[in-house]
């Protein structure tokens, strides 16, 4: 009898059930990558009506960035730190310019960070051909379409 629920495992892993974690998901905010990789990111998510792609992190659900760890931890602290701060500064009128660089020289990994639970939802490995622009394109479709099968099931 047990040798039953093995292929009937096997045959619901099969049909690709959506992710959960994904479903929860609606906004992302994407940290900069290199190869300018969240840019060709943002225009493949946006065609593919994944999610609503959001140039203010404080309006994510989650997060997207090529890694995680400490340097990824200070960055969120500095994305979502309180804007108390900029009230008793006397400068917040001038512009400062952006502040965030790519935490990596990118070595293929992705991962969307749940901006409430800090858990990754979703993770992914593939590495470009090049830093050429083509490729670095050719690449966020690939994880589009790896994404899109995620969130929507097979």
């Amino acid at each position: 009898m047990k040798w039953l629920y093995i292929p009937l495992a096997a045959a619901l892993l099969a049909t690709g059930a959506p992710n959960p974690q994904l479903t929860e998901i609606h906004s992302v905010y994407l940290m900069p990558m290199s190869g300018n990789l969240d840019q060709f990111l943002a225009v493949r998510l946006n065609g593919a009506n994944l999610f609503l792609i959001v140039t203010d992190p404080k309006h994510a659900d989650a997060v997207f960035t090529e890694r995680i760890g400490v340097p990824f931890e200070q960055a969120l602290k500095d994305l979502y730190a309180s804007d108390s701060k900029d009230k008793d500064d006397k400068k917040t009128d001038d512009y400062r310019g952006p502040t965030m660089k790519p935490l990596s020289n990118g070595k293929g990994s992705l991962f969307l960070v749940d901006r409430k639970t800090k858990n990754v939802v979703w993770s992914s490995y593939d590495k470009p051909k090049s830093n050429r622009p083509d490729d670095i394109n050719q690449l966020a479709g690939k994880i589009v379409t790896k994404l899109e099968k995620d969130v929507k099931g097979k």
